[in-house]
């Protein structure tokens, strides 16, 4: 590089000297953009996969059979057996069975598939456990006995419609707490306060559950031994062997059901609610059929409650 003018002359007031710069290769001048490298075109990052897909679609292919098995079901139960439909003593553990795999697809949508797995394995494993602990020795739910109309039993004694049952009562009781505790979810004592409404809910749950499993399908029967204040619902232990139960499951599954990638504008979830509240619902009007009204009229009452406040709760 050279300069091809550098002589100063004189300037007049606001002139300033001009000064060509040229580069030269062998005594000759070259252009400067001759050696500059040609710019590369830059190619747009591909655009990532659309991920998501498969929990929606899972989602809603439960949640759809969850809804028609539970309108057969519910017709069946409204007629008291008169109406006949194909498969009829299979509704409520088909009910059952759907109702468990969309409360999980529901879940997977919000956290890792593994998170919601570990939940309901150790859901299953505490919840089943206390019950079969139960019909062993009365504690802590209880003495209790279950009869063959609950199905086939594991290592011939725990039916297996138990560990889905822990698992859609606990789980749903859960989504519903968040629902009501959601104005509420940004203090710091949030975690136990969900926590235990989580565990009230699940006790209602079973309140509506025990007239509907005991006295009409006859899934197990109370012993004597236990005091209680309400034989529909069972002894006394039965209710807090159920809230106890339920915090200890909590104790080890809220770590992984805390999703840490929650965005801020996320809006309510209410599959846990319409779970919850249709399970309540078909035990109050399986009880109403069968003349029940006292366990009717408590279902009634649960499910206004509960729905109120969850869904003033989910304005927030």
């Amino acid at each position: 590089m050279r300069f091809e003018e550098n002589k100063f002359t004189p300037l007049k007031q606001g002139k300033f000297p001009t000064i060509k710069l040229s580069f030269s290769s062998a005594g000759k001048s070259l252009p400067c953009a001759k050696n500059m490298a040609q710019p590369v075109p830059l190619t747009p990052p591909a655009a990532p996969a659309r991920a998501g897909k498969s929990p929606n679609r899972f989602w809603w292919v439960s949640t759809v059979l969850t809804a028609a098995i539970f309108l057969l079901a519910l017709a069946h139960e409204v007629t008291a057996g008169r109406m006949r439909l194909p498969l009829a003593g299979w509704l409520l553990p088909l009910l059952l069975l759907a109702a468990t795999l969309s409360t999980l697809s529901a879940l997977s949508r919000q956290l890792p598939l593994q998170n919601v797995l570990l939940a309901a394995f150790v859901t299953a494993l505490i919840g089943s456990g206390a019950h079969l602990v139960s019909a062993l020795s009365g504690i802590p739910l209880g003495p209790l006995m279950f009869g063959p109309e609950a199905g086939w039993k594991l290592f011939g004694r725990l039916p297996w419609i138990l560990p889905l049952l822990w698992i859609v009562a606990v789980l749903n009781s859960r989504g519903v707490a968040r629902l009501v505790l959601r104005p509420w979810r940004k203090i710091r004592a949030y975690g136990f306060w969900l926590m235990g409404l989580t565990a009230l809910f699940t006790l209602i749950f079973d309140s509506a559950l025990e007239p509907f499993a005991t006295r009409l399908k006859h899934y197990w029967i109370w012993t004597p031994g236990g005091f209680s204040l309400n034989p529909q619902v069972g002894p006394v232990s039965n209710s807090a062997g159920w809230f106890l139960v339920t915090l200890l499951i909590l104790a080890f599954v809220t770590p992984a059901l805390i999703n840490k990638q929650l965005s801020k504008r996320s809006g309510p979830d209410f599959h846990p609610l319409a779970v919850w509240l249709g399970a309540v619902f078909l035990f109050g009007v399986t009880a109403a059929a069968h003349g029940c009204w006292q366990a009717a009229a408590w279902d009634g009452v649960f499910c206004a409650l509960i729905a109120t406040f969850a869904l003033r709760g989910a304005k927030w």
